[in-house]
């Protein structure tokens, strides 16, 4: 046991100094680097990284895969699913209002909370995803004190935006009726949230690395 401990130790060291000086992106990369210079077993080398990372020796990040240059890529990223959950919301709740009557229990109630949703949040939300693509207007310590602050914005600022909208059909020959009210928020809401994904990936492709 004694004998094994100099090797032992000659090859967790190896391991560090392999790290800082070729920086593999991922485990398997760090095993091949290994075994380059030790005949040991794939099993044997993820050993010792366990063991120094459990010493706090050597530290894993998480490979994170450039992010797709074309805006199409992007959208079939997960980067994306705020996105299609917005523009599914959206769809789902103006198909709702058009095809459910109010008499119609109990899925009048799905149309009641999709539409809440649709009025109180999704509007505002969009339109300050668009402005500020990135974080919040007001910086905060930690990501959920943004979320936080995005959601009270979000809200106030569809408080803000739903009357505008309003006023502006009370001048037109549409009126503030039913039909030109919500898809009048379909398309505001639309147009935000794909203003938004375009933002975001153009300041998620041309931000400078650290």
């Amino acid at each position: 046991m004694q004998k094994n401990q100099p090797r032992t130790q000659t090859i967790d060291q190896y391991i560090i100094e392999v790290t800082r000086k070729d920086n593999p992106e991922t485990v398997e990369q760090l095993i091949k680097l290994v075994q380059q210079k030790y005949p040991l077993s794939k099993r044997e080398v993820t050993e010792h990284i366990l063991h120094l990372q459990n010493q706090r020796k050597l530290v894993l990040n998480e490979y994170t895969a450039p992010l797709p240059r074309r805006l199409e890529s992007y959208l079939l990223t997960k980067h994306a699913t705020w996105y299609w959950t917005i523009i599914a919301l959206a769809i789902a709740t103006t198909t709702l209002v058009f095809t459910v009557p109010e008499n119609a229990y109990p899925t009048i109630y799905a149309r009641y909370i999709l539409g809440s949703i649709f009025v109180l949040f999704l509007p505002g939300y969009t339109f300050i995803k668009a402005l500020f693509p990135k974080t919040p207007p007001i910086p905060t310590k930690s990501k959920e004190l943004d979320n936080i602050e995005r959601t009270a914005l979000s809200i106030g600022m569809s408080l803000a935006l739903v009357p505008i909208t309003g006023l502006i059909l009370n001048y037109t020959p549409w009126g503030i009726r039913q039909t030109p009210v919500t898809m009048s928020l379909l398309t505001l809401t639309i147009i935000s949230a794909t203003t938004a994904i375009i933002r975001e990936h153009k300041n998620q492709t041309t931000k400078k690395p650290d």
